[in-house]
């Protein structure tokens, strides 16, 4: 049996496991939170190495891609540099295929119609490839990297102001401790509505899971989430604050979705090749293989 162990710097109230049988191999995939610890983290990372297949890296990733140019998070090198034997995946090597896929899967499977619809991204820079897809079907972006990122209250409307003004503050950004940029431990579990008027404004609310759950307004009006990461709870939430559908990119696992880390380090266990002689067309070759489909979940029909 192969087993891949995600170590996140999130809450350890996420976590789970499940087996389960891909392409004839048989695997365990735990997800461990270590609530915004990293002492933690890097000693459980050190347990494990060369004692399990493949790591995904929770919480965190190791790059953020702007219009096809990488940048490394500073912080997440610390986690990274502590799997010396096991192979560890952030999810950024299949990110932009997987979520771009799912996005045009929506469209071209008539899960739901995307042409014109608004979306907000709450941070598009994470998810380019999500973006990128969605003006490709004809929706209409807010980008609201600035609002909720960085607090400057400056929506974007198009991938082309994102590449430049995004380009020119990542060198910064990433260079800043990953707390102050994303929801570590117990502060997953604060939602802070915030510029809720682009949430209203929305048909769509698309993106990491974890960004969109915290500026959650109290009550929305039947808007629609494509996303990463969902578990039953997440799901009672939405419902009670009124979302009426949720897409995932990555499809049920026992109850709940799993990170494109987990899924990165699931194909990179399966292909068996060191990760630098992996390119994007052999993930996407096995999401073919695999058929993998967003999940979708009807929360009208939903039992909380």
């Amino acid at each position: 049996m192969k087993r891949i162990v995600s170590v996140s710097l999130g809450s350890s109230k996420r976590d789970h496991a499940f087996e389960t049988d891909f392409m004839g191999e048989h695997f365990l995939i735990e997800r461990i939170g270590t609530d915004g610890d990293w002492d933690q983290a890097i000693q459980l990372i050190r347990d494990l190495d060369g004692k399990v297949d493949a790591f995904g890296m929770g919480g965190i990733d190791l790059y953020v891609y702007i219009a096809g140019k990488r940048y490394v998070i500073k912080d997440a090198q610390k986690l990274m540099a502590e799997a010396r034997k096991t192979p560890m995946l952030d999810g950024s090597g299949l990110k932009n295929t997987l979520e771009r896929k799912c996005i045009l899967d929506v469209q071209q499977e008539g899960i739901m119609d995307l042409k014109g619809k608004k979306v907000l991204m709450v941070c598009a820079v994470d998810r380019f490839g999500m973006a990128e897809a969605f003006e490709e079907v004809g929706a209409q972006l807010t980008l609201g990297d600035f609002i909720y990122t960085v607090g400057v209250p400056v929506p974007m409307h198009s991938l082309k102001t994102l590449r430049i003004l995004g380009g020119m503050v990542a060198p910064f950004i990433v260079k800043m401790p990953f707390d102050k940029l994303y929801p570590t431990g117990e502060q997953q579990d604060v939602i802070i509505p915030k510029h809720s008027k682009y949430y209203y404004e929305a048909d769509i609310l698309a993106g990491d899971f974890l960004y969109i759950r915290r500026y959650l307004p109290e009550k929305l009006n039947g808007q629609v989430i494509i996303t990463n990461t969902t578990t039953h709870d997440d799901m009672t939430l939405l419902k009670e604050r009124g979302i009426s559908k949720v897409i995932t990119t990555t499809p049920d696992m026992g109850g709940r979705s799993f990170g494109t880390n987990v899924i990165e380090a699931l194909m990179v266990t399966l292909m068996g090749r060191p990760i630098d002689q992996i390119a994007p067309e052999d993930y996407y070759r096995m999401l073919q293989e695999l058929d993998m489909k967003p999940g979708v979940v009807d929360l009208e029909t939903f039992n909380a």
